[in-house]
């Protein structure tokens, strides 16, 4: 790199950071945490991260501006603060980095940030988490991501990977497949090192992870294992005068990092918000990220349960017990509840069917008798239904629905009953017309998706 001026190129990336940190806080703060290493190219074409440093290639960070350049700060960034090298588990690498980037990026253009040259994104994918993107992908799409994913180590291919070019495994079989050609005329094995040397037409553009760089520079690459190939990678690159790539994170360091890095995030957004720059879309991010993690039949359970605690009864007791102070005794108490389920078509019936054995399962220690109701733009015919705290609430064989979804019908209802129940619980996407005004009874929405509600408690159902 004796052409580039790596202190202009260096000066580049400090001053993106700089604006980040003075327009977008929060972004800046994180980004802060990456101190800046120049890469070697062999394995950074671009960028990359690996949850401790922001790697750059000086030749790709010298094309940028500087609104692009702190575009690929944030988005190294947002990796760490969303611990994508902690989340991968069983996925397969190259699915899972695409996933991450097609989380990522909308999120950035959606606080104003200018993408550079090579971003992924698709519109279908906007709004939704690594986890939620991953099953869509093609097992297939070649598609190549921005930025370096450092942290995480590539496949297996036996196990769908996708790194199989340059793999000992797949140079075995060039040999293989070389093998018949040079059994009669020994002389010739050193011939198939150039042919090795003119194949590679994907693996260096599409392949930058740490174990291309040796590619096609070894005679004749026999079957060995990862490790080994790992070395002979370090030791190929050592040999040309650049710096080897950082090693992937054990499950240790990627659990600790994870805590550190929602540490980082949650600081970040306090800050942001105090000094009045905390983006909507950032603000959203961070609340999704920092809530409970607790599962959804979990808080049901504690909410209902509140709802039907035990209270003191102050009966004047006989007057043949002789004692004539008035002491406060334990009274069991039963609740009324009322559950409401959307059958506009937005939930299938086997979503249906587990929150309703789920609310057998907890009116039973609670003591509730449940009033079902199923509504779509309007309480559907056959309901309610109502189950006394012994009995088992059941469901239809054939269930009406499937219009637009209203939630106001089954509200009106309850309103014109005599008694007003002790809860309410909704089982929702959340997308359709709210009441106005909130209810003098609680409210819990269990809710599919990520729509809001205006008033009530809203339980994620994962």
């Amino acid at each position: 790199m004796p052409d580039l001026d790596i202190k202009a190129i260096e000066d580049k990336l400090v001053a993106a950071r700089t604006k980040l940190i003075l327009d977008k806080p929060f972004l800046g703060a994180l980004v802060l945490r990456l101190p800046l290493q120049i890469a070697n190219p062999a394995w950074c074409p671009t960028t990359g991260t690996d949850a401790r440093k922001f790697y750059y290639n000086p030749e790709y960070v010298q094309e940028l501006r500087t609104e692009e350049a702190q575009f690929v700060l944030a988005h190294e960034a947002l990796h760490c603060a969303l611990s994508h090298f902690a989340r991968r588990a069983h996925r397969v690498k190259h699915r899972w980095d695409l996933a991450c980037d097609y989380a990522i990026n909308p999120i950035l253009i959606a606080d104003g940030l200018k993408p550079p040259p090579g971003m992924i994104m698709m519109k279908e994918y906007v709004g939704m988490t690594a986890e939620e993107i991953y099953p869509l992908l093609d097992d297939n799409d070649m598609t190549e991501t921005m930025d370096q994913h450092l942290y995480d180590k590539e496949d297996n291919p036996s196990e769908g990977g996708r790194d199989t070019s340059d793999n000992p495994l797949n140079n075995r079989d060039k040999q293989e497949t070389s093998t018949p050609n040079n059994q009669d005329d020994q002389p010739q094995e050193s011939e198939p090192e150039p042919s090795d040397e003119a194949e590679p037409t994907e693996p260096e553009p599409s392949e930058p992870e740490p174990a291309d760089a040796g590619a096609g520079q070894s005679a004749a690459p026999t079957e060995t294992d990862n490790d080994s190939g790992g070395q002979q990678q370090e030791r190929d690159e050592q040999s040309e005068g650049g710096e080897a790539p950082p090693p992937p994170l054990n499950q240790q360091e990627a659990e600790d990092l994870s805590v550190q890095w929602q540490q980082r995030l949650a600081g970040a957004a306090q800050q942001a918000q105090q000094a009045g720059k905390l983006s909507g879309v950032m603000k959203r991010l961070v609340e999704e990220l920092l809530q409970p993690r607790l599962p959804w039949r979990t808080l049901l359970a504690h909410y209902m349960t509140a709802v039907a605690r035990d209270d003191y009864s102050y009966a004047r007791p006989s007057s043949r017990r002789g004692d004539p102070a008035i002491f406060p005794s334990l009274k069991s108490y039963q609740i009324n509840a009322v559950v409401a389920l959307d059958v506009s078509g937005s939930v299938n019936d086997k979503e249906l069917q587990d929150c309703l054995s789920e609310i057998n399962a907890i009116k039973g220690q609670v003591r509730a008798a449940v009033t079902l109701l199923a509504c779509d733009s309007e309480v559907v015919e056959g309901f309610p239904r109502r189950f006394e705290p012994w009995e088992e609430a059941t469901l239809p064989q054939a269930m009406p629905g499937g219009g637009s979804t209203d939630f106001r019908p089954v509200f009106e209802w309850v309103n014109a009953q005599d008694q007003q129940p002790d809860i309410l619980v909704y089982f929702t996407d959340a997308q359709g017309y709210f009441p106005k005004a909130p209810p003098n009874f609680p409210v819990i929405w269990l809710v599919k998706g990520k729509s809001p509600v205006p008033w009530g408690t809203r339980v994620q159902l994962n």
